[in-house]
């Protein structure tokens, strides 16, 4: 049945009207509502002078590197952890950040000026994500079978050869203490310092394929510590000695072995392990109070660990900002909310006077 072009005309004319179309002619990306640009953080008096000012280059040696991922599923949680370093930073003029990214570039870098439009950043598309696709397996998450979540392995490739060191973030977290305390608590010059966990039952996070094999069952034996667990999320990388150390090449061999084998449940996490427990560099554990997401399938609410908190780390199932937007929050949620530039959400509903469990 045919409509008639005055009914047609008046239809046009209440859309054009309507809110509904008024919101997303204030958003030319109608399916984004934005993000909020952040506070201009400073460098204080005592900072060293960076020729970043005068030429903003990755190889000035007075930088702070970070390394993140960039993608549209966790673009929220990234955004909030680049705010939490500039506002804790005392240098924040003298970090640089090395974005490794998935989709589209120029929407993302797009996004990150509007928030930050003062940051020095760099966008790597993760050129290896075919390479990385045919080497994994599944896991216990969908989430954690990304290609961009093994990005991390590859950053000595991605990153300027003058680049030596990196600290490594995930995206769902927040720091709450100066980054270049972080930077500076590595020494050592291992390829990976992180906060380690002895407590954790190691032989949990490998199958008994594993450790049915004398040969994969006995390879920690030989470590310099005991091996341990530690989380991936936050780690001080020394690029120099990885791109020596074959390390990539050593990590991508262990993904090969469980795609024939079944050696472990869990996504990018294990094949780290079999490389680096028992060689790393041991961290406060400040530096990641992680877990407050819950574990890998139930994203339920979780305290803090004993001690002192420089960095809270919402690994597992449950992210904040979904928490938040579902007017269901864990106590620990509202710390990650002040960082959180995203204008939609939890926001807008609270701005509008409209509850999210309504």
């Amino acid at each position: 049945m045919s409509s008639s072009p005055s009914l047609l005309i008046l239809l046009i004319l209440a859309l054009c009207a309507s809110p509904l179309t008024e919101s997303i002619r204030s958003f030319p990306d109608s399916i984004y509502p934005g993000y909020a640009e952040a506070p201009e953080y400073r460098n204080g008096e005592d900072c060293l002078a960076t020729e970043a000012y005068r030429r903003p280059s990755a190889c000035d040696p007075s930088l702070v590197h970070i390394a993140m991922t960039l993608d549209e599923e966790y673009l929220r949680g990234s955004i909030a952890a680049v705010h939490s370093v500039l506002k804790h930073a005392s240098c924040p003029e003298s970090v640089y950040f090395h974005f490794v990214f998935s989709g589209d570039g120029d929407r993302l870098r797009s996004v990150v000026r509007s928030a930050f439009p003062s940051l020095r950043f760099e966008l790597y598309r993760f050129q290896q994500e075919r390479r990385v696709r045919s080497l994994i397996s599944a896991s216990v998450r969908a989430a954690l079978e990304q290609p961009l979540n093994y990005a991390r392995t590859y950053l000595a490739d991605l990153l300027p050869p003058c680049v030596r060191r990196v600290v490594y973030l995930d995206s769902d977290l927040v720091i709450v203490d100066d980054i270049a305390k972080l930077w500076e608590s590595a020494t050592a010059g291992k390829p990976v310092a992180a906060p380690e966990y002895c407590h954790a039952n190691f032989t949990k996070y490998f199958t008994a394929n594993f450790w049915g094999d004398q040969a994969t069952a006995d390879m920690f034996a030989s470590r310099s510590q005991k091996p341990c667990y530690f989380n991936t999320g936050v780690m001080v990388m020394e690029l120099g000695a990885w791109r020596t150390g074959r390390y990539r090449e050593r990590i991508e061999e262990w993904m090969e072995v469980q795609k024939e084998r079944r050696i472990y449940e869990l996504g990018s996490l294990p094949p780290f392990l079999l490389v680096f427990a028992g060689e790393v560099e041991a961290l406060d554990h400040r530096w990641n109070q992680h877990g407050l997401g819950g574990d890998n399938v139930v994203g339920s609410c979780r305290g803090l660990h004993p001690g002192p908190v420089s960095l809270l780390h919402w690994s597992g199932k449950g992210k904040p900002w979904t928490r938040l937007d579902a007017g269901a929050p864990c106590p620990l949620d509202t710390l990650w909310s002040p960082y959180d530039l995203y204008l939609g959400g939890w926001r807008a509903m609270a701005e509008r006077g409209i509850s999210a469990v309504e």
